[in-house]
């Protein structure tokens, strides 16, 4: 099985193709023929271009919107290195399924659905609404030994590929990714730092809120997980398997699927973009597919972001997770897309358009060089 699935997920990146350049520069030439100035809505302009080009049309509509959020505890807990324990994550689970969790009801503002994921939870979901395909109940404390066997680790990752098909077929137009799991910053943070190449002093916060005595005891765990399991940065399965979470892996296997099945991926904070660079390593062209919402308060978010090369609209210190700084994104599209889609051209006002000029970089020639700095 786990060798199938190797081949599978080789198989399914391989068929990724890089978000169409053609229908994103029709996007372009659309934005610059609208009556405002050229360039104006700065990154959302450049958001719903990229999203044409997933979309592979210029006619960019995002009707339906939906935010995954998967579901896992993780075996560190048992290090000391969050406040909380898994019954936390048991009873947030059960609150994305009746809809009173924070993700919930920013949702219901922003218009779209939540679809809570059971992939390792250690307690019984007993909430219907919950898409349960539990791998396990929590994965191994990564401080003694591998987090979870590598056909786990395939497992998640195949199932997040198999949500983002379904969503794909069921008319979802942009979907979010979200998750819930007690300890999960640590295991994100550990991803980050062999991932990123960087001390992991320098890639690992607070989480959900320690004192500084937490933090030194997160920071030495995960040091010495990483020295037990000497991973390799360019063998990211087995990484995943050793030091990542089911959260993780069905983050990561969302992107994934976003690239296979052309659907915009919007990220949330540091632990998907944990995910984000794993999914980089497996299919480069996956960032094509994603979308950075917000750069939030864990230190490994500034060079995530830098690594796949996504710029954040949002600045926002966020910390809460379950893709609540992935859904704020989408008021800001909704609002860029009638702008895209409404507002009259510069043909339509019988008006000159703006004409596009360099980008200004610097101060002109210093005063008395006897240069005309208006040219």
């Amino acid at each position: 099985m786990e060798q199938y699935f190797r081949q599978q997920l080789d198989c399914l990146c391989k068929n990724v193709r890089p978000a169409d350049p053609s229908a994103m520069e029709a996007s372009r030439r659309r934005w610059d023929g609208i009556a405002k100035p050229i360039g104006g809505l700065g990154l959302l302009e450049e958001m719903i271009t990229k999203i044409a080009g997933i979309r592979r049309s210029e006619d960019v509509a995002l009707r339906r919107k939906g935010v995954v959020v998967f579901c896992g505890d993780n075996g560190v807990v048992e290090e000391g290195v969050a406040q909380a324990d898994s019954t936390v994550t048991l009873a947030v689970a059960e609150n994305f399924a009746k809809g009173v969790a924070s993700v919930n009801r920013m949702a219901a503002v922003a218009g779209a659905d939540v679809l809570p994921v059971d992939l390792g939870v250690a307690g019984e979901i007993r909430e219907p609404g919950v898409l349960v395909h539990k791998i396990a109940r929590g994965t191994a404390n990564f401080h003694k030994g591998p987090a979870m066997a590598l056909g786990q680790a395939l497992e998640g990752i195949h199932e997040g590929i198999r949500i983002a098909g379904e969503r794909k077929g069921a008319g979802y137009d942009i979907l979010a990714v979200g998750e819930m799991g007690i300890g999960n910053t640590t295991t994100a943070s550990a991803l980050a730092s062999v991932l990123l190449g960087l001390p992991v002093e320098s890639v690992t916060g607070r989480g959900a809120g320690l004192p500084r005595e937490g933090l030194d005891r997160k920071i030495q765990v995960i040091k010495e997980a990483i020295a037990l399991h000497r991973p390799d940065p360019g063998r990211p399965l087995e990484l995943l398997a050793s030091l990542g979470g089911f959260d993780i892996a069905g983050m990561c296997g969302l992107m994934l699927g976003g690239a296979i099945y052309q659907v915009p991926v919007v990220l949330d904070g540091m632990i998907s973009l944990a995910a984000a660079l794993l999914a980089q390593k497996l299919c480069p062209l996956v960032t094509d597919y994603l979308l950075a919402s917000h750069k939030g308060k864990e230190p490994a978010c500034g060079p995530a972001l830098a690594r796949l090369e996504l710029e954040p609209l949002i600045h926002g210190r966020l910390a809460l997770g379950e893709g609540t700084g992935a859904v704020l994104l989408f008021p800001l599209l909704d609002m860029a897309e009638a702008v895209y889609r409404g507002n009259h051209t510069f043909a339509d006002i019988r008006m000159a358009a703006y004409e596009k000029y360099e980008e200004y970089e610097g101060p002109g020639p210093a005063a008395g060089s006897g240069a005309n700095p208006l040219g």
